[in-house]
């Protein structure tokens, strides 16, 4: 009776044990991950992913698939670098936020304090923007405005940037409408540099990267162009997806030039779940500051997705400091996307179930990253399976079947046999607009030609459309942005301005054509 005792108390204490350790082990990554990754790169036609999932503070996948560049054999691993693009943006919040904890700067006070030459196109807007104002894409500028001062590499440095944007007129009253920018990221970075004594890339290295333990990463667009294991960037062209010419114009570099790999965005989230505690027992920030940081500024319509993508539809949006915050079946998200010609990311953190999900790819597919992340958490969170690969498929396929449709349209009311107003010689011109500068169109070979004086890369060959509408189709074809060029004469015949515009709907609001009103210069 005493040996089956003690054989009983022996199975009770190793159940006692599997059950300690089974309670210790850490959480599992979802078990079809590998097959799920796969299946989404060959949908959606993407060379390589980084993928990092942390769960419960642990790192629970860091890791690579697939290839660095087509027709290249060199694998991407857990520590090949992607651009994060506009993931940097949070990362950029984080730096003021240290400098707000030191009492340097106040997120409410007027960026004037801190930079007095920085003026913007409404006095009264100059007067009262915030630090806070920088990051949450309420100024009243359009979507997108003001980057052709940076977009695609243009030759104006940083201050002569900051110094421009007093030129765009705002689309809305301040403070009423949100609308994404990327100029304002930029004067953030200047402010960081007058406040600190440090660039924003110094700081940021300094600060945050080395800190949280982000060893393998760094802060410039350029380093996309670098040797090493670092992925190349690729994109659909011409119906073909290749590589392409990363980004590599560092004037932006606060709202989007990190470089990074899966393990180190790891620990990037690992630190951000844990309140700003880092694993060595110290802080990156206060937790109160990073609840500055993840609280919603700027009000958004809560989302209302097509119907394949239903489950996303949330009750709550809005944008933070450098991050979206909103829900997901339940739990609370923060979240980001990024994107630059041939690099696209997303970033999740469900903080209420301390997960974190980061997918980056050298492919410009939303639906990849979004397939593999959705899938990811709704593993976590138990949710009933989609099919979240072949429902971002049919969403794609639609839209773009909506956008040749649209381009379809346009070519049907294009009166073809219309002919321009004046000889052809008689459009070119030095044109200047306010904010981005010199714009020439030129004959060349009994050709006009347009050149952005300050933007290498835009040139390109006029071509008649209709009327006195033309097509300027960009000799850099990655470019993907051809435009409309549409010419308003005077009573007595001359030029008095020339306006543009995107073909492609699908055309990266970058390319903020829209914002030009082109004057000849006298």
């Amino acid at each position: 009776m005493c040996r089956l005792r003690r054989l009983a108390l022996v199975i009770v204490a190793n159940l006692a044990l599997t059950a300690l350790l089974a309670a210790q082990a850490p959480p599992a990554a979802p078990p079809d991950i590998e097959a799920w990754v796969a299946r989404a790169m060959t949908t959606f036609e993407v060379p390589g992913v980084g993928l990092a999932i942390v769960k419960d503070g642990t790192a629970v996948l860091a890791k690579g698939y697939g290839v660095r560049k087509l027709g290249a054999p060199e694998a991407v691993d857990g520590q090949t670098l992607f651009g994060i693009a506009s993931n940097t943006k949070v990362f950029t919040a984080v730096a003021l936020g240290l400098l707000v904890e030191e009492g340097k700067l106040q997120w409410d006070a007027p960026v004037v304090r801190y930079l007095p030459a920085f003026q913007m196109y409404d006095p009264y807007v100059t007067r009262e923007l915030s630090v806070r104002d920088l990051l949450t894409h309420r100024s009243g500028l359009g979507l997108g405005a003001g980057d052709l001062l940076w977009w695609p590499p243009s030759t104006y440095d940083r201050a002569e940037i900051v110094h421009r944007l007093r030129f765009i007129k705002p689309a809305t009253s301040f403070r009423s409408a949100y609308a994404y920018d990327n100029v304002l990221y930029l004067v953030a970075g200047q402010l960081i540099e007058a406040v600190s004594g440090q660039s924003w890339e110094d700081f940021v290295t300094a600060r945050i990267l080395k800190k949280v333990g982000m060893t393998g990463s760094n802060v410039l667009h350029s380093a996309a162009s670098a040797s090493g294991n670092v992925a190349a960037t690729h994109a659909r062209v011409d119906g073909r997806v290749r590589p392409i010419a990363p980004f590599v114009s560092d004037n932006t570099n606060p709202a989007g030039g990190i470089n990074a790999s899966a393990e180190d965005m790891a620990k990037w989230m690992q630190a951000l779940l844990a309140g700003g505690a880092l694993p060595d027992g110290s802080r990156l920030l206060a937790e109160s500051t990073l609840r500055q940081i993840t609280t919603i500024v700027t009000p958004l319509a809560p989302s209302n997705p097509p119907p394949e993508l239903a489950p996303q539809r949330n009750n709550f949006s809005g944008y933070a400091l450098g991050l979206n915050v909103r829900d997901y079946r339940g739990a609370r998200m923060w979240t980001h996307t990024g994107g630059l010609p041939g690099y696209v990311s997303r970033v999740m953190l469900l903080p209420d179930v301390r997960l974190g999900v980061t997918v980056l790819t050298n492919q410009e597919s939303g639906g990849a990253f979004d397939a593999i992340a959705y899938r990811i958490v709704d593993h976590y969170l138990g949710a009933p399976p989609t099919d979240w690969i072949e429902a971002y498929r049919a969403a794609s396929a639609r839209r773009d079947a909506q956008l040749a449709e649209a381009e379809k349209k346009a070519a049907a009311v294009r009166d073809a046999t219309s002919r321009p107003s004046l000889t052809l010689d008689r459009y070119a011109a030095t044109y200047e607009d306010a904010w981005y500068g010199e714009i020439t169109v030129k004959m060349e070979q009994g050709k006009l030609v347009m050149r952005f004086t300050r933007t290498p890369s835009l040139v390109g060959d006029l071509e008649h459309w209709q009327y006195d509408t033309f097509v300027v189709r960009w000799r850099d074809r990655e470019l993907r942005a051809d435009a409309f060029v549409t010419f308003a004469l005077n009573p007595d015949g001359s030029i008095d301005q020339a306006k543009m515009r995107a073909v492609s709907p699908a055309t990266d609001f970058s390319f903020d054509f829209q914002d030009l009103l082109l004057r000849p210069k006298r």
